[in-house]
């Protein structure tokens, strides 16, 4: 099958996740990905473990789950980045490659020879994505930048977690780096679009993509709440700023959610819990009355939900057509038989753990579909390989780069 992105070669220096992230999604849609690790150590994320791939005989490999989680579809190259030799052979690499990654700190490559302005240089059609903390510019410019970090910074604690004045309250980072994830996602779009320019134009450029700015940005409705009115959102744990009913309630075994987004859902929740008196109170008739008077209804509507089983509760409204569901833990995702019938777990052939199970990319396309068609490499496992495919080295000048320390 023809892919999107088959006629695309990408030259990977990011490592972690927000980079590798983003080159994943590039290698799902059929890019050529050439992952640059140093040589021995490898992608941080390589050592993020337990829990690590396990071979056929149920012993672990030296493959970290984290790591298979980010890199599934390239090729990996052993680089010493610090070394004249691995400069030289990386800006060479640089332009055979339509698209560059990299996530060093602000000017850090510049000293190596592989920042835009010098790559620009050799190919000016190069589409260059930077991935920092805090941008190209600014004062926090040359600072690190990570996740929980940038979590904290950019306002997502303040609004995740339980409200303060009950138990448990106080803030709390969302359970994957969603940041990062999201980094990854929004320099994906990025990309394409610069290579969308590129293919009109002929013009590369410079992507500058910064995490704070991500954080900032998918605060989306909290931000704008607070920008139209002054006053910053505060943590709600389950509940939602502007929607009531539209959070977690305990059951009689369990909890479920209800998400109920308009008028009628809400009266097809209360008809469903025999409590027709809450819809027609004129305190919780209309959202923003039932926003205004929640700390009143939604006890009145714990105690309705308390008296059913989650089992119960769902089946009866889902038969309504209220949106509900399950708190599952990810053992149960797996096994829902939605996932299931998706296919969103794959089994892929792995060099040293023989068989690892990944998910697949949630991207379907009908008539460039993604595929899934090389596990996450082992370090340096295509050094030569890519080498001689896209240098045109020959096997006596590898061994002679390999002996110098450049691989």
């Amino acid at each position: 099958m023809p892919t999107a992105l088959g006629h695309i070669r990408v030259l990977d220096l990011s490592r972690v996740l927000a980079g590798p992230w983003c080159a994943q999604n590039l290698a799902d849609l059929g890019a050529d990905v050439i992952k640059i690790e140093r040589p021995l150590v490898g992608d941080d994320t390589r050592a993020w473990g337990p829990p690590y791939a396990r071979d056929a005989d149920g012993n672990n490999t030296s493959e970290a789950a984290y790591y298979l989680s980010a890199n599934r579809g390239k090729r990996s190259v052993t680089v010493d980045i610090a070394s004249a030799g691995g400069q030289a052979l990386l800006r060479e690499l640089a332009g055979q490659c339509d698209v560059v990654l990299e996530n060093f700190k602000v000017g850090h490559l510049k000293r190596y020879g592989l920042d835009y302005e010098t790559l620009r240089a050799l190919k000016p059609d190069l589409v260059y994505c930077s991935v920092t903390g805090f941008g190209q510019d600014g004062p926090y410019a040359h600072r690190p930048g990570y996740d929980f970090l940038i979590q904290g910074m950019g306002g997502l604690m303040s609004i995740t977690g339980e409200r303060d004045d009950l138990p448990g309250g106080g803030p709390q980072k969302a359970g994957v780096a969603i940041t990062d994830l999201m980094t990854g996602m929004y320099a994906t779009v990025a990309v394409l679009a610069a290579l969308t320019h590129r293919d009109r134009t002929g013009e590369g450029q410079h992507i500058d993509m910064a995490l704070l700015d991500v954080q900032v940005a998918m605060l989306a409705n909290m931000g704008s709440n607070y920008l139209n009115s002054g006053m910053p959102p505060k943590r709600m744990g389950n509940a939602h700023a502007n929607i009531v009913p539209y959070q977690t309630f305990a059951c009689a075994d369990g909890h479920i959610i209800v998400a109920t987004g308009n008028d009628s859902q809400y009266q097809k929740f209360v008809e469903v819990g025999a409590r027709p008196d809450l819809a027609a109170d004129p305190r919780f008739a209309t959202n923003p009355l039932r926003v205004r008077h929640r700390d009143i209804l939604v006890p009145l509507l714990a105690g309705m939900v308390a008296t059913r089983t989650r089992a119960e509760w769902i089946d009866q409204l889902e038969a309504a057509g209220v949106p509900c569901g399950p708190i599952n833990d990810i053992g149960d995702v797996f096994e829902n038989p939605q996932v299931k019938a998706r296919g969103v777990a794959i089994e892929m052939d792995h060099p040293s753990a023989g068989k690892v199970t990944l998910v697949r990319s949630p991207m379907k396309l009908s008539a460039t579909p993604t595929a899934a068609h090389r596990a996450p490499p082992l370090l340096g496992q295509h050094t030569d390989e890519v080498l001689r495919e896209v240098l045109g080295r020959s096997d006596a000048e590898i061994a002679q780069l390999r002996a110098g320390g450049v691989l």
